[in-house]
């Protein structure tokens, strides 16, 4: 085997590779002679068949198959011999007819062309310096938790005859909404459930519902909001007949044992107990997830290298076509937005670049630090990921068994999580005080903050794929977190149709 770099302009690679034609007929000769004593031939006693005959029969087929063999190892020793680290699969492109290598008349050649991780020297960690958001859990937001788990649990009683429905009353209604006076689809209902406060309606529904009575029969009158799911109700007038059939209002939830055996908890005083320990993870995970990001962001700001152009424009094609999908929602496109397509694509691809930075320098790191994901901690995490499917344990595991890729969506958010921690270990780290409500703040909330949850992968050097959010985009909607840390996800709010039934609590 003969290797040529025939291209090595920044980290592009194109690497000329020859085969000599009698090496693949000696590989073509070894796979006829094992098939000798396989193949069962008419005319012919077992392992008795001529490899003479083996190659007329055979021998175009089986050089199909020494070829891709051979182009699979050799390219592979290429690589290793040129010590590069490819960012991709390579590209494999055959020179010559192919039918001449098959037929021995001439080596095989070929050019496989590939953009390599670059190298580059990692900061001192132990010169970066963050803050480490600590919060206590008080009484008072214990006992907070608590009144929402008893709103969660109230029960309804029915009013007294001719009682007038108050905000936070459960009513029953039938209902027919009209635009035009033409009923639509989807805007009737009959023994619907609506909690006078809830906001499940669409805005001005409910409060025309304060003061009424069993049996009242009234029109209710709305305008669909301009940004309505449906594109065929949004921004229209509408006029919904509704019926009142009952009215039942919020029966008062005590904060006492009973309360407790609900959760199967024996006593108020353990659910505190329980509570609090749910809360101190809680306030754990922000404190972590404030860190990490103010870890990414000095570890972005520490490191400039070259980036594979082809990574980059990957990374930029995911996050574009998510935009787009998003604008799509909203029945937009880019032609909507305040600023021109090239200024947001230029922001975009400044993401796209920081993802891909931050992806090749966690890994460097795992791989420099032999940082690894253990068989026992992948496991763990499939046990999870089954357990938010009940009762489809089975077909989830043989999916992942039959999907590498989803293997390493799982695998990827421990070997950054590990690295994440590595640093954290090295680094200048000071526990801060500060208001639940401040742990509690999203730094994605500002509109001109940056949206970055970065999630990289394992040393196989796979891009990073966090999200952001480019600063003032007016009109531009806000990307939903494809996986926050701690598998959280942002979706927006749903907005409700009438004729949406909301079941009583």
């Amino acid at each position: 085997m003969q290797v040529t770099v025939t291209n090595a302009d920044g980290l592009k690679r194109e690497l000329k590779v020859q085969v000599p034609a009698q090496d693949l007929e000696a590989k073509l000769g070894a796979k006829l002679d094992e098939m000798k004593d396989q193949v069962r031939l008419k005319g012919f006693r077992p392992g008795k068949v001529p490899v003479s005959h083996l190659r007329k029969t055979f021998g175009k087929q089986v050089m199909g198959e020494v070829i891709q063999q051979t182009v699979g190892e050799t390219s592979q020793k290429a690589i290793e011999g040129e010590a590069l680290r490819p960012a991709f699969q390579p590209a494999i492109d055959l020179e010559g007819e192919i039918q001449d290598v098959i037929d021995g008349k001439s080596d095989l050649t070929y050019k496989m062309s590939f953009e390599v991780i670059p190298s580059f020297e990692l900061a001192d960690f132990s010169k970066i310096s963050l803050e480490r958001l600590t919060t206590e859990v008080k009484d008072s937001d214990i006992d907070e938790s608590l009144g929402r788990l008893a709103e969660n649990q109230k029960n309804f009683e029915a009013r007294e005859d001719g009682a007038k429905a108050e905000e936070g009353d459960l009513l029953t209604l039938d209902f027919v909404g009209k635009i035009d006076g033409e009923a639509f689809d989807g805007g009737s209902a009959e023994d619907a459930n609506l909690e006078i406060g809830s906001g499940r309606f669409i805005p001005g529904f409910e409060e025309q519902l304060v003061g009424a009575k069993v049996g009242d029969e009234l029109e209710v009158k709305v305008t669909f909001p301009e940004e309505y799911g449906a594109e065929h109700l949004a921004g229209k007038d509408a006029v919904f007949e509704v019926k009142v059939k009952e009215v039942k209002a919020p029966a008062e939830v005590k904060l006492d044992d009973e309360l407790a055996k609900r959760f199967g908890i024996e006593s108020l005083e353990k659910l505190r107990e329980a509570l609090a320990e749910q809360m101190k993870g809680e306030y754990a995970r922000m404190s972590r997830m404030h860190l990490k990001r103010a870890m990414l962001d000095k570890l972005d700001e520490l490191h400039d290298f070259e980036l594979p152009p082809t990574m980059v424009e990957q990374e930029f094609n995911q996050i574009w076509h998510q935009f787009e999908h998003e604008l799509q929602h909203q029945n937009k496109t880019v032609a909507d937005l305040d600023e021109p397509e090239e200024e947001v694509r230029g922001e975009y691809r400044k993401i796209a670049e920081r993802r891909v930075r931050l992806g090749l320098l966690l890994a460097e790191v795992g791989e420099k630090n032999s940082i690894t994901v253990t068989e026992q901690e992948l496991n763990q995490a499939l046990a999870e990921r089954a357990r938010q499917f009940p009762g489809q344990e089975r077909q989830l595991y043989q999916y992942f068994q039959q999907n590498p890729q989803a293997v390493q969506e799982l695998r990827a958010p421990i070997f950054e999580d590990k690295v994440v921690d590595f640093i954290a270990e090295l680094a200048k780290v000071e526990d801060k005080p500060v208001s639940r409500d401040e742990l509690f703040t999203d730094p994605d909330a500002d509109e001109h903050e940056h949206h970055h949850h970065d999630h990289d992968h394992d040393h196989d050097h796979d891009h990073d794929h966090g999200d952001e959010k480019p600063a003032g985009k007016k009109g531009a909607p806000r990307k939903a977190a494809a996986r926050k840390e701690g598998g959280d996800e942002k979706k927006p709010a749903a907005k409700k149709a009438p004729a949406k039934k909301k079941k009583e609590d």
